[in-house]
């Protein structure tokens, strides 16, 4: 059996929809499933534990007939069994249903007399619940499983290095302000994120703080001046940031793929949102709390508020 999951977004995305391709491996453990996703979206799968390979495709881009053409062309030649998608486009729908695959299950849109399977989409739960409601439609009715990483093992033992390399010995606090957003209002202000620090410093001053410096952004930097206390870490892929949100003992983050990494991992995790619902985005559970911005800015989010939580935590 071939299975083909179609999953648009970035890396958060996909994170939260493992659980689905989870499940769907459970029921079927013998078939071989792929992905098609967003190139900038490819990395999120060096962690995922249930995908044979992942193809890329452009949902945003302004794809010709012959782009749309080849990847039709791609889908048939797999000969798969079934498609899931987790799109909410009408064209692509149409593009499943000229691939000819037996079996093509999505939400419930204007384009659902393309497949075989619809279900309700249900936009107010958890993301990872809502995508997995997708396989209502193969039959499967399960209650959505735990978000879940398969961390590869050079990444934990590069995560035991770099602990050793920044002299910790037991335990950290974890900070990852860091955003791919273009929006100013989805960034939490340097100085403030310097004002939770000192408090840090202040109450816990033998608890080591290290902040996170993603390749593409440049949260991390603002830091590297402020003082030979705050360790920063660079990790190259999920992988290893994976690694190290597991062996922290907090996490404090904006919305991002390290939100969801850190309840992957379960570690216990405060994330600041700016227009986001938490809800959609969070599971309940009193190891990860949402601090909401009241006006949709991550900068009217003061660090009082933010340090109330930890403490009261």
């Amino acid at each position: 059996m071939r299975i083909l999951a179609l999953v648009p977004g970035g890396i958060g995305d996909q994170i939260l929809f493992f659980p689905t391709l989870d499940d769907l491996k459970r029921c079927y453990p013998q078939a071989t499933i792929d992905v098609l996703v967003e190139p900038r979206a490819k990395s999120a799968y060096r962690v995922c534990k249930s995908v044979h390979e992942v193809l890329t495709f452009d949902y945003k881009d302004r794809n010709s007939l012959a782009d749309f053409g080849n990847l039709v062309g791609i889908m048939r030649d797999r000969e798969y069994n079934t498609a899931i998608s987790a799109s909410y486009s009408a064209n692509i729908n149409f593009l499943l249903w000229l691939t000819g695959i037996p079996t093509r299950v999505g939400y419930q849109n204007k384009g659902s007399y393309f497949l075989t399977n619809s279900v309700p989409l249900k936009t107010e739960q958890y993301a990872a619940a809502m995508y997995h409601d997708l396989l209502q439609g193969m039959g499967i009715k399960s209650p959505t499983p735990d978000l879940t990483i398969n961390v590869p093992k050079p990444d934990i033992d590069w995560a035991q290095n770099e602990q050793k390399r920044l002299n910790i010995h037991a335990g950290y606090i974890l900070i990852d302000g860091s955003t791919n957003a273009t929006n100013n209002s989805s960034e939490y202000p340097a100085s403030s994120w310097q004002q939770i620090i000192q408090d840090f410093r202040q109450k816990q001053p033998e608890m080591p703080v290290v902040v996170v410096q993603a390749p593409e952004d440049n949260f991390g930097r603002n830091f590297s001046q402020g003082g030979s206390d705050i360790k920063i870490t660079s990790p190259s892929d999920l992988g290893k940031l994976a690694a190290m949100i597991s062996g922290a003992n907090l996490m404090l983050c904006t919305d991002s793929p390290s939100m969801h990494l850190a309840v992957a991992v379960q570690t216990y995790t405060i994330a600041l949102f700016g227009l986001t619902l938490p809800q959609k985005l969070l599971p309940k559970s009193d190891r990860f709390l949402a601090i909401k911005s009241p006006t949709g800015n991550l900068a009217t989010i003061s660090p009082a508020t933010v340090l109330e939580k930890v403490w009261g935590a």
